[in-house]
């Protein structure tokens, strides 16, 4: 019975995640933003979102929590998360032939049905 529970842990923190993913992406283009790549991945690690603003390239981490139980979502961004993060905007922005000359980081925080966005969060 333990391995069901962990398989639908599993799956809920996964349906969890789109579900935060897709009220990200709301939220940017509600501000005006353009989505550009969701889920972009490398042999590095996965962007959750990359969005554009007319002048700067956001690469942003959707952290999604039902409770804040265990902490601020935006907690589970850690140094080492940060750093992955940064190096996956360099391989995207080559990927994609981009010379940004501004880019930006995000957290999207989602507690419950809660966003917090946090602008230059890293």
């Amino acid at each position: 019975m333990p391995e069901h529970r962990s398989t639908t842990s599993d799956l809920s923190n996964r349906a969890r995640g789109q579900w935060g993913e897709d009220l990200a992406v709301r939220h940017y283009l509600r501000s005006g933003y353009e989505v550009l790549d969701r889920n972009w991945r490398s042999a590095t690690g996965e962007l959750d979102l990359v969005v554009f603003d007319g002048s700067t390239y956001v690469f942003s981490e959707v952290k999604a929590r039902r409770t804040a139980d265990f902490g601020p979502a935006s907690a589970a961004v850690t140094v080492a998360k940060q750093r992955r993060i940064r190096q996956l905007a360099v391989e995207w922005l080559r990927a994609h032939d981009v010379h940004a000359h501004s880019i930006r980081f995000d957290v999207v925080a989602i507690t419950g049905t809660d966003l917090e966005l946090i602008t230059d969060a890293f």
